[in-house]
């Protein structure tokens, strides 16, 4: 089967201003922390579905490693909803001691809430994007990691169900598109670009099978 060539999508990790050319080294430090996020995250599923919830984990910690987290980066996103979704501060303390104070700032930066009840979803959500905006490239890797493989799993749940999809999310549709646009245009102003890109192409196949514009 013959592809063309520009049909294939290349990062490599000389082309990240700021990264080594070297291969990120997994050492016994993400093993355990594939096994502390089975723990901590057993028994939580995907939104209104079946679908163990450590699958998105993995995801967002692959997709991290393709765009060119080093160790602790591809560790802070298994982890990066413990602290939001299970424990609050003192999981984060916990984070901290177990895996570094670099793990911890990530995953810390890459949650938009310590709090329960949470805020009010826009409010969060526009809190959030001001903060992602400021932050270093390492919680950017790791949020936009995390947003692509969720709005993937949007895009493939759209095709396969139409827009009953959207009945498990607490914001509309033009909300949640407005949101994601957001992040593609903090992405493409501070990196990664690829994951920009990504996202960006992602969004628009949402915009059209939705059929509505984002919300203001």
């Amino acid at each position: 089967m013959s592809r063309r060539s520009g049909s294939l999508r290349t990062v490599t990790r000389s082309s990240i201003p700021g990264r080594s050319q070297q291969l990120p080294h997994l050492s016994s430090r993400f093993e355990e922390a594939l096994i502390y996020a089975v723990h901590i995250h057993d028994g939580q599923v995907r939104n209104s579905t079946t679908i163990p919830y450590f699958s998105h984990l993995m995801g967002a910690s692959s997709l991290a490693l393709e765009h060119g987290a080093d160790e602790d980066e591809a560790i802070a996103a298994l982890l990066h909803d413990a602290v939001e979704d299970q424990g609050g501060t003192a999981r984060l303390a916990a984070i901290r001691n177990r895996f570094g104070d670099r793990v911890a700032d990530i995953v810390a930066g890459c949650t938009d809430s310590v709090v329960s009840p949470k805020p009010p979803w826009r409010k969060r959500k526009e809190e959030y994007l001001a903060h992602l905006a400021e932050a270093p490239y390492s919680v950017r890797l790791v949020s936009g990691s995390d947003k692509l493989h969720n709005a993937r799993a949007i895009l493939a749940d759209l095709r396969e169900y139409g827009d009953e999809v959207w009945k498990r999310f607490r914001a509309e549709p033009a909300d949640q598109l407005w949101y994601y646009g957001s992040l593609v245009q903090i992405f493409d102003n501070g990196g990664p670009e690829s994951i920009a890109r990504e996202l960006r192409h992602t969004v628009g196949e949402i915009r059209k099978l939705t059929g509505v514009g984002s919300a203001k």
